[in-house]
């Protein structure tokens, strides 16, 4: 079990207290129902038939044509876990809804925060490839221009790879608590952000070349067809993109050009989304890449108004795939 962070401590006593109560029981009631819905509609995964049949008292379905047996949470992120599906939301959400960090998180579970890491980043990854398909069904008229940006991110080196840090003769500081490893050149990364309506892309690429920052424009694309106006800071990496119409605001000398150009919504989602990466203390190069796509998407989410059952439905549509 980790040290308790300060105000981790205080949440996991005001818990055993009975103040907070987690009931992840309603939760794991609505993940059956729609994994279940879900799978009614999907190839059987051995014989590819749609004859799929769930029932009420089961956790099982099975297909009417060749009688192969599983449970619902085949091919999910529930699937296999020590933790329930309800328990595995509320740790997905209370991550990446809030500014609670995993150690903080782990305070509120019985398992420990190697469970609940690894349980985040594999459902982080099957959150991101659901994000395409749900987003097709909740949000259609998603218009007008696309703000883009970037900024400068410090990677904390090797963590959680090899080879692992090796103390001062890494260039660790030699002040008390937790040093961060400056790292070999490469290690800033760029953030690139993208928004177009409620639409949130954010991507982390090694680099600061226009084909490390046009693959965000790319995305943004895909989910929300095709780009007809980009508004951008003139920076000059953005000079090879091509576009219908691209639209320029020179910060050095306004804010808001004179015919309504401007950058404010990817400003401010730097301004939200830098403290909810700050209560990592570091992130590795992976860990920067998946963590932002998914605040990024649970950002898209909250502005579309469906919330909570478009995150249940990312988990559940991988049963397609």
């Amino acid at each position: 079990m980790p040290s308790q962070t300060a105000f981790g401590g205080m949440l996991r006593d005001i818990v055993d207290l009975g103040s907070i109560v987690l009931r992840p029981e309603p939760l794991d009631d609505e993940i059956e129902r729609r994994c279940k819905q879900a799978w009614e509609q999907a190839p059987c995964p051995e014989c590819g038939d749609t004859a799929v049949q769930s029932g009420d008292a089961s956790p099982r379905v099975w297909c009417r044509n060749c009688r192969y047996t599983f449970t619902y949470t085949r091919n999910t992120p529930f699937e296999g876990r020590t933790l329930s599906p309800g328990e595995i939301v509320l740790i997905f959400v209370l991550y990446a809804d809030t500014l609670l960090s995993i150690h903080q998180i782990a305070q509120l579970f019985d398992p420990v925060y190697n469970t609940i890491h690894t349980t985040l980043r594999e459902g982080e990854a099957a959150f991101e490839r659901g994000f395409s398909l749900v987003w097709e069904r909740i949000q259609h008229s998603v218009d007008g221009p696309t703000q883009i940006d970037e900024t400068g991110h410090k990677c904390s080196g090797f963590k959680g790879q090899t080879p692992p840090r090796d103390g001062l003769s890494r260039g660790g500081s030699g002040d008390r608590g937790r040093g961060r490893w400056e790292g070999a050149p490469g290690d800033t990364m760029t953030i690139i952000g993208a928004c177009r309506d409620t639409l949130r892309v954010l991507r982390a690429e090694r680099g600061a070349n226009p084909e490390e920052l046009k693959p965000a424009l790319d995305e943004v694309e895909i989910l929300s067809e095709n780009l007809g106006e980009v508004w951008h800071d003139g920076w000059r990496g953005y000079a090879p993109f091509v576009y219908e119409n691209e639209q320029t605001v020179v910060h050095s000398e306004e804010f808001v050009t004179d015919d309504g150009v401007h950058i404010n919504q990817i400003e401010c989602l730097w301004s939200l989304l830098n403290p909810w990466l700050a209560k990592f203390r570091g992130l590795s190069k992976p860990g920067l890449e998946q963590s932002v796509r998914t605040y990024g998407f649970v950002r898209t989410l909250n502005l579309a108004g469906a919330p909570l059952h478009g995150l249940l439905d990312c988990f559940v549509v991988n049963v397609f795939r």
